[in-house]
C-alpha cells in the first residue's frame, strides 16, 4: 500500500513539475520520498534554484511562507495546513512593533522560525547556525531579538552582548531537560551531549557542542567518537542511526517530538498533488519586505 502511494506521489510530481522538500523532523516514510531534506531556510533556498513549478513544503507554515517569499513565481503547498509552529505563534507583527515601540532605536534580529509578518517588521533575521555572526554583525549596543529567548540567550553568552529578549520558545525542545541530561551522560559516559540551541540555557551549558540541526549531522559525519546524546527532535536520533549504524544515538528524552512536524504524511503529500490545494502564498506587499532581512542575513560574511 505504501509502495503504491510513493508510486503515485512520484507520478504527479512529475506531471506537476514538483520538488518535495522535507525537513529533518519529518517522519521517516515523508524523508523517504524527498528531494531535498535539511534546516527550513536551506531547503527554500535550493527550490529557488531549482526549474520546478510547485514546491511541496513537507514542514510547518512558516517553513512554507519563507520558501512563498524565495520563490513568489512557483506555487508552494503545505500538505497539512495545521501544522504550525508554536514558537512562531508566540510573536505577531503586531507585538513587535509595540516591542519596537518600547525599545526605541534597537535593531530588530529574528530568527526565521517566524512569520512573514513578524520577517516584515524586522531588520535582519537569523538561523540557529549563524546567529551568533549576525548578532555580532549588527553595529548597535541595543539588539531585539525574537522569538526565542533561548537561542538569544545562547547568542547573548557567546558574545558578552546584552540582547532584549522576547519570551518565546520551542515547547518540544524545552523538554530535555538538564536533569535528563545527566542520566543519558551516566548511563553513557562516553558519548558526546550534541544540543540545539533552542533547549533551556540550564541543559545547553552541558553541552560538548551546540549545534543546529545540520550542524548535528554534519558533526556526527565528521567525528571519530561513536557514542552521541542528541539534543533536539528525536526524528534526527533515528535518521542519525539509519544513516551512521556503526555508531551510537541516544535521544536526551522520548518526550522531545514535534507534533506538529508529525501532522504531515505520504497520504496528505499525494492529495495535495492531486487537487493542488492548501497553497501558501504570501501576500506581495509582506513578502517584499520580509525578503529584505533574509537578504541581509545572507550577506553576513561567517567568522
Amino acid at each position: 500500500m505504501q509502495e503504491e502511494i510513493i508510486q503515485q506521489i512520484q507520478d504527479l510530481k512529475k506531471q506537476r513539475n514538483a520538488v518535495i522538500l522535507v525537513h529533518n523532523y519529518q517522519r521517516q516514510e515523508v524523508q523517504s520520498i524527498a528531494d531535498f531534506t535539511g534546516d527550513s531556510l536551506e531547503l527554500s533556498r535550493k527550490a529557488a534554484q531549482t526549474n520546478a513549478d510547485v514546491i511541496v513544503f513537507c514542514g510547518v507554515h512558516f517553513m512554507a511562507e519563507t520558501a512563498s517569499i524565495l520563490s513568489p513565481n512557483k506555487k508552494v503547498l503545505l500538505p497539512d495546513l495545521q501544522s504550525g509552529c508554536p514558537m512562531a505563534d508566540m510573536i505577531t507583527a503586531e507585538q513587535l512593533i509595540q516591542f519596537k515601540k518600547d525599545n526605541p532605536g534597537a535593531t530588530v534580529v529574528t530568527y526565521i522560525n517566524s512569520s512573514a509578518a513578524v520577517k516584515a517588521e524586522t531588520d535582519i533575521c537569523c538561523t540557529s547556525s549563524n546567529a551568533i555572526n549576525v548578532v555580532k554583525s549588527v553595529q548597535n549596543d541595543k539588539i531585539i531579538f525574537c522569538p526565542d529567548r533561548n537561542l538569544g540567550s545562547y547568542a547573548q553568552k557567546v558574545l558578552n552582548k546584552k540582547l532584549i529578549l522576547w519570551n518565546g520558545f520551542c515547547p518540544t525542545h524545552m523538554k530535555m531537560l538538564p536533569e535528563y541530561v545527566a542520566l543519558q551522560k551516566e548511563v553513557h559516559p562516553n558519548a558526546i551531549f550534541l544540543v540545539h540551541p533552542e533547549c533551556c540555557p540550564e541543559t545547553v551549558a552541558l553541552a560538548d557542542e551546540v549545534l543546529s540541526t545540520t550542524g548535528i549531522l554534519n558533526y556526527v559525519a565528521k567525528s571519530d567518537k561513536q557514542e552521541f546524546i542528541i539534543g533536539t527532535e528525536n526524528e534526527i536520533t533515528f535518521k542519525l542511526q539509519r544513516e551512521y549504524p556503526n555508531k551510537k544515538f541516544y535521544p536526551v528524552t522520548d518526550l522531545a517530538v514535534c507534533p506538529n512536524m508529525k501532522k504531515n504524511s505520504l497520504d496528505k503529500v499525494l492529495n495535495v498533488l492531486k487537487e493542488m490545494n492548501n497553497e501558501i502564498k504570501v501576500p506581495k506587499e509582506i513578502a517584499d519586505k520580509a525578503i529584505v532581512p533574509i537578504q541581509r542575513m545572507l550577506e553576513v560574511k561567517p567568522s
